[in-house]
């Protein structure tokens, strides 16, 4: 099953279209609806598979990104190199409206598109429950790679672990109470690209390992 599936019947932990629990949020969807009728606006739905072995999370949807397109990390900066590098590695076809992503699962740790691409930590508490009942909906999952310290700090929270024991660092890997590797890897934003933060040949290398991981456990 693939991510049609998943947009037929709402996955769960999937926010409900106008999810009221961020009123700074709640009212930046309002704003956006306005401007750009004709976008998402709205909680930005996961995307992929319901017997992935691998999950992705990300900080949150991009203004012009997936706030437009209702798909994660569709149509950014982040996106164009997460996806490039997942079709490389055989892990996504890309198709005329959307990308298929079967045996992964994309998600984020804030579902709305905050201002300034900046969620507050009162928005990540809050979508933290959302996360949390995906994840654990996947039977399957080995492996988690979080895009940034926001969601390594998610995913963490969201499958069991605590903060203090697993730091933060670029190609780091941890493994959860639950048996589940967290690889942690720099946000593909275009800020990190721009700066050197993060190379398409770091994040290649990030999805190599964590493809290996997934395939042959540890």
């Amino acid at each position: 099953m693939t991510d049609e599936t998943i947009g037929e019947t709402p996955f769960p932990g999937t926010p409900p279209t106008d999810c009221p629990l961020c009123p700074r949020l709640v009212a930046y969807r309002a704003e956006q609806r306005l401007r750009h009728p004709g976008w998402w606006n709205a909680p930005v739905p996961p995307l992929g598979d319901p017997q992935a072995r691998m999950a992705i999370v990300g900080l949150a949807p991009g203004l012009k990104g997936a706030n437009r397109t209702g798909q994660p990390f569709h149509g950014d900066d982040a996106g164009k190199l997460l996806f490039a590098t997942l079709a490389e590695l055989g892990l996504a076809t890309e198709t005329p409206e959307r990308w298929d992503v079967p045996g992964l699962f994309i998600t984020n740790a804030v579902a709305c598109a905050p201002p300034g691409n900046l969620p507050e930590t009162g928005e990540k508490h809050a979508c933290r429950a959302f996360l949390a009942t995906q994840l654990s909906a996947l039977p399957a999952l080995r492996v988690v790679v979080a895009l940034g310290e926001t969601a390594h700090q998610a995913a963490i929270k969201a499958i069991g672990g605590k903060l203090p024991k697993y730091r933060f660092g670029h190609g780091a890997v941890h493994k959860l109470p639950s048996g589940v590797l967290l690889v942690d890897s720099y946000h593909p934003s275009r800020l990190n690209l721009n700066t050197g933060t993060i190379t398409p040949e770091m994040l290649k290398a990030i999805f190599v390992a964590a493809l290996e991981l997934t395939n042959h456990g540890n």
